[in-house]
């Protein structure tokens, strides 16, 4: 099968790229830019094209589909020449679907921790050698790509992003799955650019529900008002399995998960991961994983990439980065770090990065974010308002947003940066929240000043 990726450099495209290769497909792309590592990636297998841009001579009717990738434009060349051809184009859902039809298909979705439950899920079915398709979100310790597709497997297992399918599609990616088995976490509003309202923004999960296969199964967060409401009040002919977060302790640094056998050391830490755990746990269950064999899998599970990922550590400091950027994930990951680390000092910065984040009337949403942080900073760059053509925003709106009378805020990249290497990290834990880099922070440099 001859298939071309129209952006083929972004995160989740280039592993269904590499995928699709490692499956036999005859693998093409443009994009008109890539970074690493999904250049490195690419170009190790081959398929990193030769030049950068758009090239409609690409597109024949030699090709059996065009995968269409959220970077492009619904202008783009390419695509307008595929459509002239009448050529097959999917958006990347779509094709994850037409792979997995024959398939059980096993979503996890929710405004946070779907990648981690994902990740948990295939570290405990890899741990007992148990082999399945899955696409997740972030790169695993373990396995080669963020995507596995066979003709073979029983189970595929998807992370379910709310986010648009395409830019010819503007439904939301987990809406084109049709789960056997589902999963919500949580549901806290995001991607205000493009539900603009909370109530709009909600609705997308009472759709993914109505997508559940009849005779299915939803598990789902009871703890979260807002998914107990949308799952509770769904007439789908649906199992329904609520679960909560287990009970555990922490004990100098380290948590503690209550078993059937008794306390057990575990590497994540944090009620919103112990909360995602038990998640996990019950999706395993489903797909034939006991509770003695999830416990055994999940003490070696140590996280996600970029999630609470662990980057220095000294005598008594240490230092994390994290993805978290929406309000209830900066305030679920500061809360957990303090939580972990009580006796220490805890300094907290959050980068301001997403179209969401860097709205003037989503703002407000981050009031008590920070409020688990003994000093608490905030960095955004005006630079990055304006490249998303959004209303500026001043410091002043910032402070008042989270409510924090002793809120720094930075807005240059250097500055920032001056202002955290003159620490000296001595009893302390160092958080690093952002889906970007601060404008260009090196963050393996922060071992130089962690104690």
């Amino acid at each position: 099968m001859k298939v071309h990726f129209i952006a083929i450099g972004g995160a989740a495209m280039h592993n269904l790229a590499l995928a699709l290769h490692e499956k036999g497909y005859e693998v093409t792309g443009s994009d008109d830019e890539i970074f690493d590592p999904s250049k490195s990636r690419l170009n190790a297998k081959g398929l990193l094209p030769d030049a950068f841009g758009w090239f409609p001579e690409k597109i024949t009717s030699a090709l059996d589909a065009i995968i269409l990738g959220m970077h492009a434009k619904p202008d783009n060349p390419e695509l307008l020449k595929a459509q002239g051809l009448g050529l097959t184009i999917y958006s990347y859902p779509e094709f994850l679907y037409e792979q997995s039809k024959n398939k059980t298909r096993v979503v996890i979705g929710g405004s946070h921790g779907k990648t981690t439950i994902t990740s948990m899920i295939l570290h405990v079915l890899q741990y007992h050698d148990r082999d399945v398709d899955y696409m997740v979100g972030a790169q695993l310790e373990g396995f080669d790509t963020m995507v596995r597709l066979t003709d073979d497997n029983d189970f595929i297992v998807l992370e379910g992003d709310e986010y648009l399918s395409s830019p010819i599609d503007r439904r939301p990616k987990f809406h084109l799955y049709r789960p056997n088995i589902a999963l919500l976490s949580g549901i806290a509003w995001d991607h205000i650019n493009v539900f603009p309202t909370f109530a709009g923004y909600v609705e997308q999960f009472s759709i993914f529900l109505e997508q559940i296969t009849p005779g299915g199964a939803i598990i789902y967060n009871e703890e979260d008002v807002e998914v107990k409401k949308v799952v509770e009040g769904s007439n789908q002919l649906i199992k329904k399995y609520p679960y909560q977060t287990p009970s555990y302790s922490v004990d100098e640094g380290q948590t503690l998960l209550d078993t059937p056998e008794g306390p057990m050391p575990i590497e994540v830490f944090g009620k919103h991961n112990l909360n995602n755990l038990e998640g996990a746990r019950w999706i395993c269950q489903l797909m034939g994983v006991d509770q003695d064999d999830f416990y055994e899998a999940i003490g070696t599970f140590s996280g996600a990439s970029k999630r609470l990922e662990k980057i220095a550590e000294g005598n008594t400091s240490v230092a994390f980065k994290d993805f978290a950027h929406s309000p209830s994930k900066v305030k679920a990951t500061t809360q957990a770090v303090k939580d972990q680390y009580s006796n220490r000092h805890l300094l907290a910065c959050l980068e301001l990065h997403t179209y969401s984040s860097l709205n003037p009337e989503f703002l407000s949403e981050y009031h008590g974010a920070l409020n688990a942080a003994d000093t608490a900073v905030v960095f955004y760059s005006p630079h990055a308002v304006a490249i998303k053509k959004l209303d500026p925003i001043s410091e002043e709106q910032i402070a008042e947003a989270f409510q924090r009378d002793d809120l720094i805020i930075y807005t240059d990249p250097k500055a920032f940066k001056d202002y955290l290497f003159a620490k000296r990290l001595d009893n302390t834990s160092l958080l690093l929240m952002s889906s970007g880099n601060y404008g260009g922070l090196d963050f393996n440099e922060i071992q130089k000043i962690v104690l």
